[in-house]
Order: C-alpha cells, then sequence, then structure tokens
C-alpha cells in the first residue's frame, strides 16, 4: 500500500507535483470538441458481485479506442508552429500509436511511430489508417522507444512520450474530472496501471477536487503480477525496473515506471494492487458476457481486481465505485485465446483425462452421463499406446463445455458415482 496524504496534508502534497488540477482543466477546455466525453455506464453485475454501486468509464469507446489520445492532443497541441512543422515521433505497442496518429491527423502534424516487431497487426493498421507512417523495430515497446528517441535527436521531431510528460498526464486527467461530473458520490475510483501517466493524472484531478471540496476519494492502480513495477517502486521509493515483464495486458506491459507518474503516484494514490492472468481473462469475459463491451486485457484489471476482491484483501470496504476501461483495443486472435482462458478459469471449459477398459459402448456410456447432466462435450482423445497404460487399457482425454465451477463438478461427481475417475487437466 502507498502513503497517500492525509487530509490535512495533501493540498501541500498537490503544490509540489509536476501537474496540477489547473493544468487538467486548461487541457479539458483544449479536449472539448475533439475527444468523446465517455459514458458511464452501471453495473448491476459487478454491484451484486461487490456489494455496492459499480460504474464503469468507457474509454474502450473513446475515438481510437482508448483513453491514449487525451494526452496525445494535448501535448501536441501545445506545440510551437516551428515544432509542428518537424513533426512528431513516437513508440508503442498500439493505443499510444494510434492516439498519436488520430491527434496528429486532426492537427496537421507529421507522425512517425515505431512499434515493436510483435505489434498486432490490426493496431499496425489502425495507426497507418489514421494516417501515420509506422516503423517496425525491436523486440519489445522499450527498443521501440529506444528508436523513436533515436530518430528525433537526429531529426529535430518532437518525441512524444507515452507517459512521461506533464501534459500527457493532464490530458488523461480529464478523465477524473468527468467521473466526477458523471458520478459526484463516487468514493473510490480503479484503472490500470503500466507507465503511470492515466493513474497519475486521474489521481491529481480526483484528489484536487476532494479537497476542494472537503471529502476523500480513494485511488487504486492495478497491474498485472507478471508486470508489475510499481509495488516494489514504491516500497523502495525509487523507480525499480522488472528484468521480465509477460502478460496478456500488452496495454500495460511497462518494466520501469515513468518518473513524473511515479512522483505523483507516490504522493497522491492510495494503493497499486495486483492480479493473475486467469483473473484478467475472467475479467475481459465478464464484461462480453454481462456489460457488453469489448474490452482489452489492459482495460479489464480494474473488473479484474473487483471480481477477485483483490481490494477487500488489501483491507478497502466496498463502496461507490468507478473503474476506468482504459482501451478496448484487441487483436481478434489474442481475444480468442483470453476468452478460451477466460471460460477455463472460470470453470466453463474444462479439460478431462480418464483410463477405461478397451470395450464397446465404454464411450457412449461416458458420453450419455455427461449428456444427462447437461454438458456438451466438444473435443474427444484418445490412445492405447503409453508407459501407464495396461493391456485392454485406453486413456481417454474430453473437452467439455459447462456452466461453470459448480455446473463443472456435478459432471464429475456423476462420473466419479459410475465407477470413472476423472482428471481435470486445466483446472
Amino acid at each position: 500500500m502507498t502513503s497517500a496524504p492525509q487530509t490535512h496534508d495533501l493540498q501541500e502534497a498537490l503544490d509540489r507535483l509536476p501537474v496540477g488540477i489547473e493544468g487538467i482543466r486548461e487541457a479539458a477546455a483544449l479536449l472539448d470538441g475533439v475527444v468523446e466525453r465517455t459514458e458511464l455506464h452501471h453495473s448491476r453485475a459487478l454491484e451484486q458481485s461487490v456489494g455496492a454501486p459499480v460504474w464503469l468509464k468507457a474509454e474502450n469507446l473513446q475515438r481510437a479506442g482508448s483513453f491514449k489520445v487525451r494526452g496525445a492532443y494535448v501535448r501536441m497541441a501545445k506545440l510551437s508552429e516551428a515544432e509542428k512543422r518537424r513533426g512528431v515521433v513516437a513508440a508503442s505497442a498500439g493505443n499510444h500509436a494510434q492516439g498519436v496518429a488520430q491527434a496528429a491527423r486532426r492537427l496537421g502534424i507529421k507522425a512517425r511511430i515505431y512499434m515493436p516487431l510483435g505489434a498486432a497487426l490490426p493496431k499496425i493498421a489502425a495507426t497507418q489508417d489514421h494516417g501515420a507512417e509506422v516503423v517496425l523495430h525491436g523486440e519489445n515497446v522499450d527498443e521501440a522507444l529506444a528508436a523513436a528517441e533515436q530518430y528525433a535527436n537526429e531529426t529535430g521531431a518532437v518525441f512524444v512520450h507515452p507517459f512521461d510528460h506533464p501534459d500527457i498526464i493532464a490530458g488523461q486527467g480529464t478523465i477524473g474530472l468527468e467521473i466526477l461530473e458523471q458520478y459526484p458520490d463516487v468514493e473510490t475510483v480503479v484503472m490500470g496501471v503500466g507507465g503511470g501517466g492515466l493513474l497519475a493524472g486521474v489521481a491529481v484531478a480526483l484528489k484536487a477536487r476532494a479537497a476542494e471540496l472537503g471529502r476523500t476519494i480513494n485511488v487504486i492502480g492495478v497491474q498485472a503480477e507478471n508486470a508489475a513495477a510499481y509495488p516494489p517502486s514504491l516500497a523502495a521509493d525509487a523507480l525499480v525496473p522488472l528484468d521480465t515483464v509477460r502478460t496478456i495486458a500488452d496495454g500495460i506491459a511497462v518494466g520501469r515506471p515513468g518518473q513524473l507518474p511515479f512522483q505523483i503516484i507516490r504522493e497522491l494514490v492510495d494503493d497499486v494492487v495486483t492480479v493473475s492472468e486467469d483473473a484478467l481473462a475472467r475479467a475481459l469475459v465478464f464484461l462480453l458476457e454481462r456489460s457488453k463491451l469489448v474490452v482489452e486485457p489492459a482495460g479489464a484489471v480494474g473488473v479484474a481486481a473487483l471480481l477477485e476482491g483483490t481490494l477487500e484483501a488489501a483491507g478497502y470496504e466496498p463502496s461507490r465505485t468507478a473503474v476506468v476501461l482504459s482501451g478496448g483495443n484487441i487483436d481478434p486472435l489474442l481475444m480468442l485465446k483470453v476468452i478460451q482462458r477466460g471460460l477455463a478459469a472460470a470453470g466453463r471449459y474444462i479439460t478431462v483425462r480418464m483410463m477405461l477398459q478397451d470395450r464397446p459402448g465404454e464411450l457412449a456410456r461416458i458420453s450419455r452421463i455427461i449428456a444427462e447432466n447437461d454438458a456438451n462435450v466438444t473435443r474427444v482423445d484418445h490412445t492405447r499406446i503409453g508407459g501407464e497404460l495396461s493391456m485392454g487399457d485406453v486413456a481417454i482425454t474430453i473437452d467439455l463445455e459447462t456452466k461453470g465451477t459448480q455446473h463443472s463438478e456435478w459432471v464429475l461427481d456423476a462420473l466419479r458415482h459410475d465407477g470413472y475417475d476423472p482428471q481435470v487437466l486445466n483446472g
């Protein structure tokens, strides 16, 4: 848990930070008519799960598919005419690239975007569709960033950092102002954090407005547990880079916090918690099914934290909550994999292995048990060869679709009742 200042120290903390509420209000004025004022959707399903009202700030429905256009536009709109003529350069795996490209097109600025070689093809195509030149370089975003900075140094193009600049942070912070206007009674705001620009900006907006209103608002960041640079950095009170970053949430797969966001987050943010990959997958499926919203894994981390009870485990009581769904740009192939993982994590897709006697009718008997318990077989594989098998035995592997963990247990119990020993391979 970070050590956010007490109420009487809050204004002092705000005064010494590199981004203030006035800068965010100026950013909001710049963005008026440029970005969507995204809706705040009430989630009855999450409210039932959490035990308190939950609202979803749908930045996945923002122009270019994420919040990134806010900061990118503010940064670029404030460039001098000479800087605009030199053009801009940026690096990103997707969302920042599209945000910069869209802002550049609107402002009439030439944009060059470096993207890692593994960037999703739909994100590359979307960036090009906005008029930017895309250069594929490096194995990860850090290598692409280095190439972009080198290009800026060599050509004079303005480097637009994805999170480590006051104007970027101020632009992202406009989301905080909108949340308070749309949901004045909000008590807790939760969102994902990678480099930290979004969390830092929203924290400034919410904490400053809370001070003006004489009330308290909790601001909580969420990271994927395999890409969580903030908890160790906050514990050490210094930037602690990660050796490796591996997560399906590519939008927050950042191995080192930004210097400016870190300065703000350690002062203002109440906590930064982590969630598992399975929790991310379950959250994405939950949002698809229950809210009819397509959200990328990085945008679903806040919902994952609520569904997993991560906030309560960290000591926070259920309260009126808003969750920022930061983006919806997801490669369909990744979505397929995440949905499959999410269904498995929710107990709705299980793989079962059993040993059978190799005799006629045995498979039909198993199929009847499964069908009578309202489960669906999607794949069957069997083998008679293997060191674990005796003469006359066969090993069978079955993929099943069920209605959830409890239903899966009913099916397994029915198989056990008939003398089988089903072993779940993906549970």
